[in-house]
């Protein structure tokens, strides 16, 4: 992560939604690294949930850090964004197995509505800044090359879907003449690293080599992903709060795109075991490949990313065995 003036951000005031989580705790931490104060809202407390105790460990206690138990959707958050200098908004159903069936009404209430209630209440307060976790489950996949943000978006998902709502809702409410938050959606691509939600591919292998219980693999490993490290995805979070851009939707990913069977190579050599792994049906609503195309986040972000999978997987893999396997999103 790159440095910055702490003297800067001492008086600065960020409030980070879905704060418990994976990416949520990370970007906590780094927040409070720099000098800001955090105001972290999860509907998980860390007095009763003990994933959310975990990927707050840090945190709590610093005195620049303040917990709130509340939901996004709910009728309390306006009153925490008096004098909020930006919001991170990284709250949100996760997965594309769950999100079939009547489940998606979750999705709808997490991803669609959180957000819309999030977007009033920041206009309402006139906080300057919302930066909005989207996905690349927005473009279906990348079959004809990189994706890029002025291409096709074709969700394969119910999930996808949410997601490009909710990103959607927050861009038109920016692109209004008298909108009073500037907001910036970041897509992110397959985000991997220490706290990562425990159904996760990189995980799941991870897993199966520590306890040598085979994990279901997905179709015949052909399917390629661009993999991202969380410090990444992090770093990409921060540069979008002081970007000048607002209204629009950026890519966030890695420096490489790997096939599944690639991976589980790799994995492999990180740990020095093979992956034991059973072969099941392709899984609905997973695209074929993902990859970036990073123009944009270069031009606005000056978005560069450091972490390259081997590198990343051998940090992931010290973690585990240092803190178990269980991760959220």
């Amino acid at each position: 992560m790159e440095d910055a003036s702490l003297d800067s951000n001492e008086h600065r005031l960020a409030l980070v939604t879905g704060a418990g989580g994976f990416i949520g705790s990370h970007l906590v931490d780094e927040l409070l690294a720099r000098g800001w104060r955090v105001r972290a809202v999860d509907r998980r407390s860390p007095s009763g949930d003990s994933l959310a105790a975990r990927n707050l460990a840090h945190a709590i206690g610093s005195p620049r850090f303040a917990f709130e138990h509340v939901d996004v959707a709910g009728p309390h958050l306006g009153e925490l964004l008096a004098e909020v200098d930006a919001v991170f908004h990284l709250a949100a159903a996760t997965g594309v197995r769950g999100s079939w069936g009547k489940n998606f009404a979750s999705y709808v209430q997490d991803n669609i509505t959180a957000t819309h209630q999030l977007i009033e209440q920041c206009e309402r307060a006139g906080v300057p800044r919302l930066v909005v976790a989207s996905s690349s489950s927005v473009y279906g996949g990348a079959a004809g090359g990189a994706s890029s943000e002025s291409g096709a978006v074709r969700p394969l998902s119910p999930y996808g879907v949410s997601k490009l709502a909710a990103e959607q809702l927050a861009l038109a409410y920016a692109a209004r003449r008298d909108a009073a938050t500037q907001v910036v959606a970041l897509r992110f691509f397959t985000v991997y690293g220490p706290r990562q939600r425990e159904d996760m591919a990189i995980a799941r292998m991870l897993n199966a080599v520590r306890t040598g219980r085979a994990m279901r693999l997905y179709g015949d490993g052909s399917q390629r992903r661009n993999f991202t490290y969380v410090s990444d995805v992090v770093a990409a979070l921060v540069r979008a709060e002081h970007t000048a851009l607002t209204g629009r939707a950026v890519n966030v990913a890695g420096p490489a795109t790997l096939s599944v069977r690639e991976l589980l190579e790799l994995v492999a050599e990180v740990t020095g075991r093979s992956v034991p792994f059973v072969e099941v049906a392709a899984r609905s609503g997973d695209p074929e490949a993902t990859e970036a195309d990073f123009e944009l986040s270069r031009t606005v972000l000056a978005y560069r990313p450091q972490v390259w999978p081997r590198e990343g997987i051998a940090a992931q893999w010290e973690w585990m065995h240092h803190n178990g396997t269980r991760g959220h999103a």
